[in-house]
Protein backbone atom coordinates (compact mmCIF):
# COMPACT_ATOMS: atom_id res chain seq x y z
CA UNK A 1 0.00 0.00 0.00
CA UNK A 2 1.20 3.53 -0.74
CA UNK A 3 2.79 5.12 2.35
CA UNK A 4 1.17 8.45 1.54
CA UNK A 5 -2.28 6.87 1.91
CA UNK A 6 -1.31 5.47 5.33
CA UNK A 7 -0.79 9.02 6.57
CA UNK A 8 -4.06 10.48 5.34
CA UNK A 9 -5.83 12.34 8.14
CA UNK A 10 -9.62 12.63 7.92
CA UNK A 11 -10.06 14.60 11.13
CA UNK A 12 -7.65 16.61 13.27
CA UNK A 13 -8.35 18.49 16.49
CA UNK A 14 -6.02 20.00 19.05
CA UNK A 15 -7.48 21.07 22.40
CA UNK A 16 -5.77 22.78 25.31
CA UNK A 17 -6.64 23.66 28.88
CA UNK A 18 -7.73 27.28 28.47
CA UNK A 19 -10.54 27.53 31.01
CA UNK A 20 -10.36 30.87 32.83
CA UNK A 21 -11.31 29.33 36.20
CA UNK A 22 -8.38 26.87 35.97
CA UNK A 23 -5.86 29.62 35.22
CA UNK A 24 -7.22 31.82 37.98
CA UNK A 25 -6.77 28.95 40.48
CA UNK A 26 -3.26 28.12 39.24
CA UNK A 27 -2.03 31.72 39.15
CA UNK A 28 -3.58 32.57 42.53
CA UNK A 29 -1.91 29.45 43.99
CA UNK A 30 1.50 30.54 42.72
CA UNK A 31 0.89 34.07 44.01
CA UNK A 32 -0.23 32.78 47.43
CA UNK A 33 2.74 30.42 47.83
CA UNK A 34 5.19 33.11 46.72
CA UNK A 35 3.77 35.69 49.16
CA UNK A 36 3.53 33.10 51.95
CA UNK A 37 7.18 32.07 51.73
CA UNK A 38 8.42 35.59 50.94
CA UNK A 39 6.77 36.77 54.16
CA UNK A 40 8.35 33.90 56.11
CA UNK A 41 11.80 34.55 54.65
CA UNK A 42 11.63 38.31 55.28
CA UNK A 43 10.36 37.79 58.81
CA UNK A 44 12.83 35.09 59.81
CA UNK A 45 15.98 35.92 57.84
CA UNK A 46 15.83 39.69 57.42
CA UNK A 47 13.98 40.73 60.59
CA UNK A 48 15.41 37.89 62.71
CA UNK A 49 12.02 36.84 64.13
CA UNK A 50 11.31 33.08 64.10
CA UNK A 51 8.48 32.24 61.72
CA UNK A 52 5.94 29.81 63.21
CA UNK A 53 5.75 27.73 66.38
CA UNK A 54 8.53 25.37 65.26
CA UNK A 55 10.56 27.43 62.78
CA UNK A 56 12.76 25.75 60.19
CA UNK A 57 16.36 26.68 59.81
CA UNK A 58 16.95 29.60 57.46
CA UNK A 59 18.40 27.37 54.75
CA UNK A 60 15.51 24.87 55.05
CA UNK A 61 13.01 27.73 54.77
CA UNK A 62 14.68 28.98 51.59
CA UNK A 63 14.87 25.47 50.09
CA UNK A 64 11.26 24.56 50.94
CA UNK A 65 10.03 27.95 49.71
CA UNK A 66 11.90 27.70 46.40
CA UNK A 67 10.87 24.07 45.93
CA UNK A 68 7.19 24.95 46.51
CA UNK A 69 7.29 27.87 44.08
CA UNK A 70 9.13 25.80 41.44
CA UNK A 71 6.68 22.90 41.92
CA UNK A 72 3.64 25.16 41.42
CA UNK A 73 5.33 26.85 38.47
CA UNK A 74 6.10 23.46 36.94
CA UNK A 75 2.52 22.32 37.41
CA UNK A 76 1.26 25.51 35.75
CA UNK A 77 3.68 24.99 32.87
CA UNK A 78 2.50 21.40 32.50
CA UNK A 79 -1.13 22.57 32.21
CA UNK A 80 -0.01 25.17 29.68
CA UNK A 81 1.74 22.56 27.50
CA UNK A 82 -0.82 19.75 27.87
CA UNK A 83 -2.90 19.24 24.78
CA UNK A 84 -5.27 16.62 23.50
CA UNK A 85 -4.65 15.81 19.85
CA UNK A 86 -7.22 13.64 18.11
CA UNK A 87 -6.54 12.34 14.61
CA UNK A 88 -8.73 10.05 12.57
CA UNK A 89 -6.47 8.29 10.11
CA UNK A 90 -7.44 5.74 7.50
CA UNK A 91 -6.36 2.84 9.77
CA UNK A 92 -7.04 4.09 13.32
CA UNK A 93 -7.97 6.84 15.71
CA UNK A 94 -4.80 8.28 17.19
CA UNK A 95 -5.19 10.09 20.51
CA UNK A 96 -2.24 11.92 22.02
CA UNK A 97 -2.34 13.58 25.40
CA UNK A 98 0.89 15.49 24.83
CA UNK A 99 3.37 15.19 26.51
CA UNK A 100 2.22 12.28 28.68
CA UNK A 101 0.58 9.50 26.66
CA UNK A 102 -0.94 8.28 23.44
CA UNK A 103 -3.32 5.59 22.29
CA UNK A 104 -4.19 4.10 18.91
CA UNK A 105 -7.57 2.51 18.34
CA UNK A 106 -7.70 0.46 15.14
CA UNK A 107 -11.08 0.58 13.42
CA UNK A 108 -11.46 -3.21 13.60
CA UNK A 109 -11.61 -2.83 17.43
CA UNK A 110 -14.59 -0.43 17.30
CA UNK A 111 -18.05 -1.94 17.61
CA UNK A 112 -19.94 1.36 17.39
CA UNK A 113 -19.66 5.07 18.05
CA UNK A 114 -22.03 7.90 18.88
CA UNK A 115 -21.99 11.60 19.69
CA UNK A 116 -23.05 12.30 23.23
CA UNK A 117 -23.22 14.89 25.96
CA UNK A 118 -21.61 13.86 29.26
CA UNK A 119 -20.83 15.22 32.70
CA UNK A 120 -17.03 15.34 33.05
CA UNK A 121 -17.07 15.65 36.83
CA UNK A 122 -19.95 13.30 37.65
CA UNK A 123 -19.08 10.57 35.12
CA UNK A 124 -15.28 10.74 35.05
CA UNK A 125 -14.18 12.86 38.02
CA UNK A 126 -13.01 15.79 35.88
CA UNK A 127 -10.90 16.45 32.83
CA UNK A 128 -7.74 14.74 31.61
CA UNK A 129 -7.19 11.04 31.08
CA UNK A 130 -9.90 9.75 33.35
CA UNK A 131 -11.59 6.50 34.31
CA UNK A 132 -15.23 6.34 35.31
CA UNK A 133 -18.17 4.01 35.46
CA UNK A 134 -18.66 4.41 31.71
CA UNK A 135 -15.06 3.59 30.85
CA UNK A 136 -12.03 5.69 29.97
CA UNK A 137 -12.17 9.30 28.81
CA UNK A 138 -9.77 11.68 27.13
CA UNK A 139 -11.04 15.22 27.57
CA UNK A 140 -9.83 18.75 28.09
CA UNK A 141 -12.90 20.96 28.27
CA UNK A 142 -16.57 21.00 27.53
CA UNK A 143 -19.16 18.27 27.89
CA UNK A 144 -19.52 16.77 24.42
CA UNK A 145 -17.66 14.01 22.67
CA UNK A 146 -17.75 10.73 20.81
CA UNK A 147 -18.36 7.55 22.77
CA UNK A 148 -16.69 4.45 21.32
CA UNK A 149 -17.84 0.99 22.23
CA UNK A 150 -15.01 -1.47 21.63
CA UNK A 151 -15.36 -5.16 20.87
CA UNK A 152 -13.40 -6.02 24.03
CA UNK A 153 -16.36 -4.67 26.02
CA UNK A 154 -14.61 -1.43 26.95
CA UNK A 155 -15.89 2.09 26.37
CA UNK A 156 -13.78 5.09 25.44
CA UNK A 157 -14.97 8.69 25.33
CA UNK A 158 -13.09 11.25 23.26
CA UNK A 159 -14.01 14.78 24.30
CA UNK A 160 -14.28 17.17 21.37
CA UNK A 161 -15.28 20.72 20.52
CA UNK A 162 -16.40 19.34 17.13
CA UNK A 163 -18.00 15.98 18.04
CA UNK A 164 -20.24 15.77 14.96
CA UNK A 165 -17.24 16.10 12.62
CA UNK A 166 -15.28 13.55 14.66
CA UNK A 167 -18.23 11.14 14.52
CA UNK A 168 -18.62 11.62 10.74
CA UNK A 169 -14.93 10.85 10.16
CA UNK A 170 -14.98 7.74 12.36
CA UNK A 171 -18.31 6.45 11.14
CA UNK A 172 -17.35 6.98 7.51
CA UNK A 173 -14.24 4.84 7.94
CA UNK A 174 -16.07 2.20 10.01
CA UNK A 175 -18.44 1.61 7.10
CA UNK A 176 -15.61 0.85 4.66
Amino acid sequence: MDQHLDRKIYFFEEQRFRQKWLWIILLLSILFITIFFAYGIVRQIILGQPWGDRPMSDIALIIVGLFSIILMGGMTYLFYTLKLITEVRNDCIHIRYFPTSQQRIPFHNIKKCEVRRYSPIREYGGWGIRYGRKGKAYNVSGNRGVQLELFQGKNLLIGSQRPEELFQAINGLLKR
